[in-house]
């Protein structure tokens, strides 16, 4: 299987660096995971929606051009689905037991995701009701899919 991570920015934070490379390390053992960040848009401070919108888009396009036609796109959306990490789990399981063989998760920038993007998604997944800044999403999101591969597979890790 293979995880794509499609993210808007680029992670400045050495903390944050260092826990996405570990999480990487760590999915090495049960997946090949690919990260690409697109650039983000600058937002003027008090931009008018219009423009939020503008920007978005221009960071949809970018997100979208990197998505190709198989496997399946999970944007993570507030409205989306929320799972529990055994649930989160057996997703996964399932997607690859149904023969896909590479799953798109797509964080968007600090204005969120573009409709276009939110459209294309085949799956739309909520982690929380809260908002959590893009850049510490991307390693709750790898923690999560590392702690799915290990209740998958059976070994201590998720309690």
């Amino acid at each position: 299987m293979t995880i794509t991570l499609i993210t808007v920015g680029r992670l400045k934070e050495k903390y944050l660096v260092d826990a996405v490379k570990e999480y990487s390390k760590r999915l090495g053992a049960f997946c090949r995971l690919e990260i690409i960040e697109v650039d983000d848009e600058k937002t003027p401070d008090k931009a008018p929606l219009s423009e939020e919108e503008k920007i978005k888009e221009k960071e949809g396009q970018r997100i979208l051009k990197n998505i190709k036609d198989q496997g399946l796109v999970c944007a993570l959306a507030i409205n989306g689905v929320s799972y529990s990490s055994e649930e989160f789990a057996s997703f996964i399981d399932k997607t690859g037991i149904d023969g896909t063989s590479r799953i798109y998760f797509i964080i968007g920038g600090s204005l969120g995701l573009s409709d276009e993007v939110l459209n294309r998604a085949d799956v739309k997944i909520s982690f929380s009701k809260m908002t959590f800044p893009h850049q510490l999403m991307r390693v709750i999101l790898l923690e999560q899919i590392y702690r799915g591969y290990k209740i998958i597979s059976g070994q201590p890790y998720h309690k």
